[in-house]
């Protein structure tokens, strides 16, 4: 399927079939999986996919590519022609858990994976490509340099991994950075406050990330009349295990359920 990319739809398509592979490995599809591929493009995922389910659903924007992916594959295709930010995850799951998986544009990567999060109890996985530099903020250990917002957010409710890189040269266009695959695995935690109590929170502590929390977290605990025993005044940001952050929102939604 030839089609020119779209810049505004932020489009690469993946032509490296040796990744494909790889994908397709990682994903491990199984008959009778509920397959949800967001972006198929030009297929290169969506046909080495079908090679392995009877079918799957597919999230396109690009109205020119929708009759094309309809005419080449049939019933086995269920088309969803919308952006992916306004897609219900949950009615998607309403039939049974689903399996997630696509190229994902980089200008829509960090909010669609943030809303995912309300969508996880109907998500058995999640493998995505996304841009190197945002998988590697995702994956970040505590106290690196890339250890986060987005970090402490995901691996509350996922175990991550990243899988492998991606060159540039694996698309057409190439962009101008390199690629990474992730999987994501939603972590059953049924203590776990909700990300509404925890975003806030981590939206205060790394704020000003270079600055000790005793100037920034804490006063504004204190002001909340919630407790931070396991923060030292010294610590920053990137210093707080992701366990301590889920205690804390927890305590703040314990406060606002008052």
């Amino acid at each position: 399927m030839k089609h020119v990319a779209r810049k505004r739809f932020g489009q690469h398509f993946l032509v490296d079939a040796s990744v494909v592979e790889r994908i397709v490995q990682a994903i491990s599809p199984r008959a009778g999986d509920r397959l949800v591929e967001i972006g198929p493009g030009t297929a290169a995922l969506t046909a080495a996919l079908l090679a392995r389910v009877d079918r799957l659903t597919a999230i396109e924007i690009d109205r020119d590519l929708v009759p094309r992916l309809a005419a080449r594959f049939g019933e086995r295709i269920r088309l969803i022609e919308a952006d992916v930010l306004t897609v219900d995850f949950d009615a998607l799951g309403v039939e049974g858990p689903i399996r997630v998986a696509g190229n994902l544009p980089y200008n829509i990567s960090t909010p669609l994976l943030v809303r995912l999060l309300a969508s996880r109890e109907v998500i058995v996985d999640q493998h995505f490509m996304l841009q190197k530099e945002v998988v590697d903020r995702i994956v970040a250990p505590l106290s690196g340099a890339n250890y986060g917002r987005l970090s402490v957010l995901l691996q509350s409710y996922y175990d991550v991994e990243s899988l492998f890189d991606v060159a540039a040269r694996s698309f057409e266009p190439a962009p101008r950075v390199e690629s990474a695959v992730i999987r994501m695995l939603p972590r059953a935690d049924p203590s776990a406050p909700e990300p509404h109590s925890l975003s806030p929170l981590l939206a205060v502590a790394f704020g000003q990330r270079r600055k000790m929390l005793r100037n920034t977290l804490l006063p504004w605990l204190a002001q909340l009349g919630v407790e931070a025993p396991e923060i030292a005044p010294s610590d920053r940001a990137q210093d707080v295990p992701v366990a301590v952050y889920k205690r804390i929102a927890s305590r703040l939604a314990r406060r606002d359920d008052r």
